[in-house]
């Protein structure tokens, strides 16, 4: 069976994670992605290097299933060209600013001109609109401004998270629009633009602790790892390193108080309901970590597992890779690629469709691999592809 995608043509003129992912998933599900980038490589292409051509990891995973073609889009050569692939396509991915946009006649105006149900996906860092709609930005400064940072770390040290959840977030979002842009046009035929913003998943993913800053100005400050809406629920030390533990809910904290042999806690005011217990959580993580501190950490992990208390050991990169339900749930899809040595595990799509296959098929392209042959799916012959590297054009 072909993925439900098959027969989708996506562009992906996307850079880093917010486009590319996006295009990447569409490719997961069967659709043929074109990854067009700078005729010496787009600056993600080398992002954290672990390849002899300098590949990046993030290039590795952003851009598995997809085919790879240079090309200049700011010549007149170069968006002929444009013109032409766009006619071919479904789907326009470009995480870029809107002037960006005009100018490389990505924009929807240009697009729609070229191919009139086309649709146009692209993200910014703020939104096209506002005060800010001009500025640029990564990933951080979602995280910054939803109030994630401040929560993060202690009061005197806010901290990002390592994890660029923002992007990815954005990634999800876009591909989404993306789908419910292609089932609208299958019962219009008309095309559409889908829009998301770097600020906008920031915002939504934090909204309940602003929906409870709104309503009850409940002025929250970071207390670490420790949370403050339950208890226990923070990182604790065992006699060989590190898990956390997570309990929400009363039919949980019963299971875990009886564990701890502190049954006439459940009488206890302090600790009535979740947002009690969260009031007092230092008293409850410290009776938690004197536990933990007795036990090594598989045993503490098979005593909770055991009671159904949510619990997980601190991995480290090393230690994720090589976990027992990672590698039997086959979380990643091994991929070679020239040059790097050993192959690399790109993850695969984490949402399964009984019904419909998606897969890792291939590895990510190198620079300008199928630049000759999608050139000669548009019509160029050799000698028309030869003057336009001649050119600089591809």
């Amino acid at each position: 069976m072909t993925g439900i995608l098959s027969g989708i043509r996506v562009l992906d003129f996307g850079r880093y994670i917010a486009g590319p992912y996006c295009a990447a998933l569409l490719a997961d599900h069967g659709a043929d992605v074109i990854r067009i980038e700078k005729r010496e490589g787009s600056e993600d292409r080398f992002v954290t290097p672990v390849g002899a051509d300098g590949v990046g990891a993030l290039f590795l995973q952003m851009n598995r299933n997809k085919r790879s073609m240079t090309l200049d889009p700011m010549t007149p050569e170069g968006q002929e060209i444009v013109r032409r692939l766009v006619a071919t396509a479904d789907v326009v991915v470009a995480n870029l600013p809107l002037a960006t946009l005009q100018a490389m006649r990505l924009d929807y105006d240009s697009l729609a001109a070229a191919k009139r149900d086309i649709i146009l996906t692209t993200s910014t860092a703020y939104g096209n609109g506002g005060p800010y709609a001009e500025r640029v930005g990564f990933d951080g400064v979602g995280q910054a401004m939803s109030g994630a940072v401040y929560m993060t770390g202690e009061p005197d040290q806010p901290y990002r998270a390592w994890v660029p959840w923002v992007d990815f977030g954005t990634a999800l979002h876009c591909a989404f629009g993306t789908l419910a842009a292609l089932m609208a046009r299958r019962e219009t035929g008309e095309g559409q633009k889908v829009e998301g913003a770097l600020l906008a998943t920031a915002v939504t993913f934090t909204n309940a602790t602003l929906i409870e800053q709104a309503v009850i100005e409940a002025n929250r400050v970071p207390t670490g790892n420790r949370g403050q809406t339950a208890a226990p629920f923070d990182l604790f030390r065992t006699r060989d390193g590190w898990i956390i533990c997570q309990v929400v809910g009363t039919p949980l904290y019963r299971r875990w108080a009886r564990l701890m042999g502190e049954p006439h806690w459940l009488g206890d005011p302090r600790f009535k309901d979740d947002l009690a217990r969260g009031e007092h959580g230092p008293v409850i993580s410290e009776r938690m970590q004197r536990w933990c501190g007795e036990r090594s950490t598989a045993e503490a992990l098979d005593i909770l597992g055991r009671e159904k208390i949510p619990a997980a050991k601190v991995l480290t990169p090393q230690q994720a890779l090589d976990d027992p339900q990672v590698r039997a749930m086959g979380f990643f899809e091994p991929l070679d690629y020239p040059g790097l040595g050993r192959a690399a595990p790109v993850a695969k799509t984490p949402v399964w469709l009984s019904a419909a296959p998606r897969a890792v098929r291939h590895r990510a392209p190198l620079l300008g691999e199928h630049t000759d042959a999608i050139m000669a799916e548009l019509g160029y012959d050799a000698g028309a592809v030869a003057a336009l590297r001649r050119n600089a054009v591809i």
